[in-house]
């Protein structure tokens, strides 16, 4: 099956389309970060690509952003490509260290930011051909441009890119195009019955696929949204309240935290749609928040960045197969296949390959590990082209519904976020004293994984020094929550450290402890 005959249109489009289901007056941003209707909208991202446009960039040039949560966060994704430039969304929570990892690699020419941020860059971390900007000059520059009209990109033309950690190594860019985004987008408003009566609360980080693409399903349907950086469960709460949300995403770790909280009966039962991702759902998470919000339907959801989305389990089912992933939403194909590429039988366990339009186009500059995940689709696919082979193993049931089995790498998933072992362990190694360092996600409560690091040092005064130097150069979400010391690591028949032993031993110390 082709591609060509999908409607999909430059992602920079979105504000017509809103406009055109709820009109141009209606609200496309609304709360602190001021409302802007949907015709506002689309005159801002016009203004902001003229003003990124009289820059003088050549055509696929890369402009990273490391902004707050406000108007520059929501306009600045479509302003870029409609520019004719790629958007690189920078995880707020990253340090200069990653920061400077994903401008040098991206091979930016632009990076906007917070004036905080930027001060906390140090010489050499932004190369000299990236001009670096504070984000009030940028908006100032942009309310002073001529608006730029929309685009005519092509649908494989590149929008964004975004950074996402490996099993192994630094984090990777994953290349999206502007039909990635639109049928993401369209695909999710779809499923979710996503209405111009919706207003959606924006609280996960705008460079996760998951916040993104919140933010742009609720213009493709003509809602509301409503961007938030909390600190506390209280603060959704407020804004619950204050904005008269209807639909929350989230992470399990911010659902135990919501379920903990004393939500006024009449807040909760303002919510109308819950939607996860990042994590599955307990059995008994679900039952909270089933109690907690009785008007808001609920919907599990499985995805990966280099595919978007893959499945999602329709609130209908949830109470009856809460341990499901569910089936394949719009505009993706998802088998379960055996290593020659045939399908799995019923109830036998495979790998989930992921075909379809909402296939990325790989890892930027990065063919190698590009080559191992995007590979041929299946014989059995509808689908040409490339498909992402998930390295997660999952069974399919005789109603067709997915159940998630194993992860194959060792990527740690902890509060949502996906944590490279090997980006830990690297930090570890930098502290003298030192000399060995294995990074593990071991069961936890609250964040799904937590991370523990075990260390071989040569210096007994060097784990001090290496709590200190993890606080200055790991973000929040990678510090380990345990380091322990090791007097050796086991190897295997290369003389390389077993990881599989290790994890095996480790993570059932980790869960007797924890019963």
């Amino acid at each position: 099956m082709g591609l060509s005959d999908l409607p999909v249109k430059p992602i920079d489009h979105l504000p017509l389309a809103g406009a055109a289901v709820a009109g141009a007056e209606a609200q496309a941003i609304a709360g602190k970060a001021g409302a802007l209707s949907y015709a506002a909208l689309e005159e801002s991202v016009g203004q902001m690509a003229g003003w990124l446009d009289s820059l003088g960039f050549a055509p696929g040039a890369r402009v990273a952003s490391w902004v707050a949560k406000g108007r520059l966060a929501c306009i600045l994704p479509l302003a870029a490509p409609r520019a004719g430039l790629i958007h690189v969304p920078v995880n707020p929570l990253l340090k200069r260290a990653q920061v400077a990892h994903i401008v040098a690699d991206s091979g930016a020419r632009l990076l906007i930011g917070t004036p905080a941020r930027l001060a906390a860059l140090e010489p050499g971390d932004v190369p000299q051909e990236c001009r670096a900007i504070a984000e009030d000059a940028a908006l100032a520059g942009s309310q002073a441009s001529d608006p730029v009209p929309p685009s005519a990109a092509a649908p494989d033309d590149l929008a964004a890119i975004l950074y996402t950690s490996g099993s192994t190594g630094r984090p990777k860019g994953v290349m999206l195009s502007h039909r990635n985004l639109w049928l993401g987008a369209v695909s999710v408003a779809e499923y979710l019955h996503l209405s111009p009566e919706d207003r959606v609360l924006g609280v996960l980080p705008f460079s996760f696929d998951y916040g993104q693409n919140q933010m742009f399903s609720t213009w493709a349907a003509g809602g509301a949204v409503v961007p938030l950086d909390y600190l506390t469960a209280r603060d959704v709460m407020k804004a619950v309240e204050r904005e008269d949300i209807t639909t929350l995403a989230g992470v399990p770790p911010l659902w135990v935290q919501l379920t903990e909280a004393d939500w006024p009966t009449e807040t909760a039962a303002r919510l109308r749609r819950i939607t996860n991702s990042g994590g599955a759902l307990t059995k008994a998470l679900i039952g909270r928040l089933s109690a907690l919000f009785p008007n808001a339907d609920i919907y599990p959801m499985y995805g990966l960045t280099e595919a978007f989305r893959s499945t999602y389990l329709p609130p209908e089912l949830v109470a009856t197969h809460p341990e499901s992933m569910g089936r394949a939403i719009p505009h993706a194909e998802i088998l379960v296949c055996r290593p020659d590429g045939s399908l799995t039988a019923e109830d036998e366990p495979g790998e989930l390959v992921h075909c379809g339009p909402l296939v990325a186009q790989g890892y930027w500059n990065d063919p190698v590990r590009t080559a191992e995940r995007f590979r041929p689709a299946p014989p059995s696919s509808s689908y040409d082209g490339l498909a992402v082979w998930s390295g997660d193993t999952v069974r399919r049931d005789g109603e067709g519904l997915l159940y998630f089995v194993g992860r194959e790498d060792a990527m740690i998933k902890s509060a949502g976020n996906r944590i490279s072992p090997t980006e830990v362990e690297e930090a570890a190694q930098s502290v003298p004293g030192v000399a060995e360092a294995v990074a593990l996600g071991v069961p936890d409560a609250r964040q799904g994984q937590a991370v523990l690091l075990l260390v071989r040092v040569t210096d007994d005064s060097a784990v001090d020094a290496l709590r200190e130097s993890l606080k200055k150069e790991l973000p929040n979400f990678m510090m380990p929550s345990d380091i322990r010391v090791v007097e050796a690591f086991p190897r295997n028949a290369n003389g390389k450290i077993d990881r599989v032993l290790v994890a095996q031993d480790w993570r059932m110390l980790a869960k007797e402890s924890v019963a």
